[in-house]
């Protein structure tokens, strides 16, 4: 039988995530190929009190009768900021580099094999792939932010609230286009923000941006009309130079 482990992560998180494994595991262990801690709760960034653990299950093939199992376990651990695993099958991975390469380039970053093979570690993502969906992620921001501004009316609520939903989501977007001009993503979110900040803005919106999501500061609505229109401005250029990528 595969051996559990939890060495080497946050104290929190592995405090937390072990009872949830290990009822797993004695419950249906047979099934499961391979689980996987990703994102944030690898990384520094990792925060106790604000952050969630988020995991991939990989079945050797895919079961409903697994997912009727741990539905119930939702409720039990949500409470400690476990979110509902991924639940996929290698087949369904390989199947879905071409579709999600963003997610998967991210979870190839910042993961940590906790139980079975870790085969998240050599995923093979294709540049072309990864382009293309950065570039529709990207222009999607720029018509959400357009329709987004118009329909706020100047209220500074409804421009917070579309600043902050618009902002969420963008560091495995950031790593990927990071990736995308030849060099190494960073793991650190700060590391991260400052990369694609030098590249893109001659602000410190993305900063800015972070602190706004986390509640730390609350601009005034000439604050907000700055942050928006640099952080549009930083969202164009970068739109700009996936179109330049496709030479």
């Amino acid at each position: 039988m595969e051996r559990i482990n939890l060495e080497g992560l946050n104290p929190a998180v592995s405090s937390r995530y072990g009872p949830f494994i290990n009822e797993i595991i004695r419950g249906r262990g047979e099934e499961i190929h391979s689980i996987h801690i990703v994102g944030s709760a690898v990384t520094p960034d990792f925060n106790e009190k604000r952050s969630d653990i988020n995991s991939v299950i990989v079945l050797h093939r895919m079961s409903l009768d697994f997912l009727e199992f741990i539905a119930p376990f939702g409720k039990k651990y949500s409470k400690k900021r476990i979110s509902a695993p991924l639940v996929m099958t290698i087949e369904y991975i390989n199947n879905s580099l071409d579709v999600f390469p963003i997610e998967f380039h991210d979870f190839r970053l910042a993961h940590k094999t906790v139980y079975g093979e870790d085969i998240l570690k050599d995923l093979d993502i294709k540049k072309e792939y990864l382009r293309l969906q950065c570039e529709r992620d990207i222009k999607t921001r720029l018509i959400g932010l357009r329709q987004g501004y118009i329909s706020s009316a100047g209220d500074r609520r409804l421009i917070t609230e579309l600043l902050i939903r618009s902002f969420t989501g963008c560091i495995p977007l950031f790593r990927a286009i990071i990736s995308l001009m030849g060099k190494e993503p960073p793991i650190l979110r700060q590391d991260v923000i400052k990369t694609i900040q030098g590249n893109f803005s001659d602000s410190d919106v993305f900063d800015r941006l972070l602190l706004l999501k986390n509640g730390v500061i609350r601009p005034s609505g000439h604050e907000l009309s700055i942050i928006f229109k640099d952080y549009y401005n930083a969202i164009e250029r970068i739109a700009e130079r996936l179109d330049e990528l496709k030479d």
